[in-house]
């Protein structure tokens, strides 16, 4: 972030200041343990804590001043609310920014592979600010923006949706000049309604894409591939590109030749339509014309570092938007391919020193990844025996049950040697997998995850393979720490 005075934030944000006018701020932060010399101290008000009881720890750690929404003792900028003002001074940041410097806005939403697909942006583009961990609500985005300054190109910004509006009022607060697509899934149906309904929250993306912009859809997704329609109603000056591993005919960056070896995917990215200056490829075996020095005029192959052949389409994704900036071809396919994890619990694979092998999902969980991750488990198994440690996916609504039941099924039919279901959320999941014909050992169900912890060591093996998955909010993500250690 670029130094202000105490006063040009006020202004910004609408608020009274409560401070010396020339207090120079140079960062924002949210957390009282985070905040060095300068900082602004945001106080929000959360379910659990009161940030208002940290403010004076935060002065003593080096803060500036505080935005708070009631009087402190200490110096303030006084608010009716700190998200929404929050949200203000970003949205007046971004504007200042993008008014004095050459700066690309980047957005990705989808039910699944936003985290994913902007770790693997901020890998591979230059100049880049991107959110840490999942920063993709109406704090995080505007955190993300704040971290950008004179010097940063492109700022990839994640973008969340609970409730109807949610994408709207992020695209509010910072306009994009590119908007990626991913996924419709049932991660956070109970919040819509419906599956449908969640398509048309995030639809909403391509609302707040700037004139002249770009729009890239998952063409293998139906419901995102039907907003090419929604693009052409919005704005006719936006380009809409379409990537997927299926040629529907509307596909501008296609997956061929892809093949999985060790968990991890490969395959050969042809350019079907020219991004920017890019070359044009009309098939893999003719790849067109150009010098014989210009590598861009000949596909090949890339191999992720990734885990689960899902991540394709965050590659595809990723690839598609570097080239939109004016990353050429191959630069853009060595670094994805070089690209690995980045935010923890997220397809983390570790080899134990005992020759367990440890695949740690268990950040955040829909029926569409927890599909994907159980693939991935026996992608990575090598013939040894898999476990699937299995806890709640939360804000399913009135699905719950019957999503939970379907993995059970799942768990059954792809062949899964054994599955442990942890707490009562997700108990569905044991319960059909019994049904299901998985008896004695093969199914079992613990309340909490320390019982999780001693069943794995009084069962694993060497040569096994062992996947954790859940949404974080259950707590599963710490026996995933215990079991690799959180030194990992």
């Amino acid at each position: 972030m670029r130094k202000f005075t105490a006063q040009w934030i006020a202004n910004a944000v609408g608020g009274v200041l409560v401070a010396d006018v020339d207090l120079v701020v140079t960062s924002v932060e949210k957390d009282s343990r985070d905040v060095s010399e300068g900082s602004l101290y945001a106080a929000f008000i959360g379910d659990r804590v009161d940030g208002h009881d940290y403010v004076e720890k935060a002065i003593a750690a080096g803060a500036a001043l505080c935005l708070v929404q009631h009087a402190v003792g200490v110096p303030h900028i006084l608010v009716d609310d700190v998200t929404e003002a929050l949200g203000r001074l970003a949205r007046t940041y971004l504007a200042l920014l993008r008014v004095e410097g050459e700066l690309t806005v980047i957005g990705v939403t989808g039910s699944n592979g936003k985290t994913t697909t902007k770790d693997l942006l901020a890998q591979v583009l230059p100049d880049v600010v991107a959110p840490v961990g999942s920063f993709n609500n109406e704090i995080g985005l505007p955190l993300t923006v704040l971290r950008a300054d004179e010097h940063t190109r492109n700022l990839v910004l994640e973008m969340g949706a609970s409730a109807p509006g949610d994408i709207s009022y992020l695209t509010a607060i910072a306009p994009l000049d590119v908007a990626v697509v991913l996924t419709v899934g049932s991660a956070h149906v109970g919040g819509y309604g419906s599956i449908d309904a969640l398509a048309t929250e995030k639809s909403t993306i391509i609302a707040g894409v700037v004139p002249g912009g770009t729009v890239i859809l998952n063409a293998d997704d139906h419901r995102v591939a039907r907003m090419r329609d929604v693009a052409a109603v919005k704005d006719h000056s936006l380009t809409v590109r379409a990537f997927g591993a299926t040629d529907s005919g509307q596909v501008d960056l296609l997956a061929t030749h892809p093949a999985v070896s060790g968990g991890r995917a490969q395959f050969t990215p042809l350019v079907k339509t020219p991004f920017g200056d890019q070359a044009q490829f009309h098939d893999v075996d003719d790849p067109g014309q150009g010098s014989d020095t210009d590598r861009d005029c000949v596909p090949y192959s890339i191999h992720l570092s990734l885990v689960g052949e899902h991540h394709v389409t965050n590659a595809l994704a990723t690839i598609a938007v570097a080239l939109t900036c004016g990353i050429q071809y191959y630069k853009a396919i060595d670094a994805v391919a070089a690209a690995g994890p980045v935010s923890a619990h997220r397809m983390a694979l570790t080899e134990r020193s005992d020759g367990v092998r440890v695949l740690d999902d268990a950040y955040n969980a829909s029926p569409e990844s927890m599909r994907a991750a159980l693939r991935a488990l026996l992608a990575v198994a090598d013939g040894g025996r898999t476990f699937a440690v299995i806890g709640e996916m939360l804000e399913m609504g009135d699905a719950s049950i019957a999503a939970h039941s379907d993995i059970g099924i799942d768990v059954v039919r792809l062949g899964i040697d054994h599955v442990l279901v942890v707490g009562d959320g997700a108990r569905a999941v044991f319960t059909t997998a019994v049904q299901e014909g998985s008896w004695g050992d093969e199914a079992a169900w613990v309340a909490t995850i320390g019982q999780a912890q001693a069943f794995l060591e009084a069962r694993l093996a060497p040569g096994d393979s062992v996947l954790l998955k859940a949404s974080h909010g259950s707590g599963l993500w710490k026996l995933a720490d215990e079991l690799v250690g959180v030194n990992r």
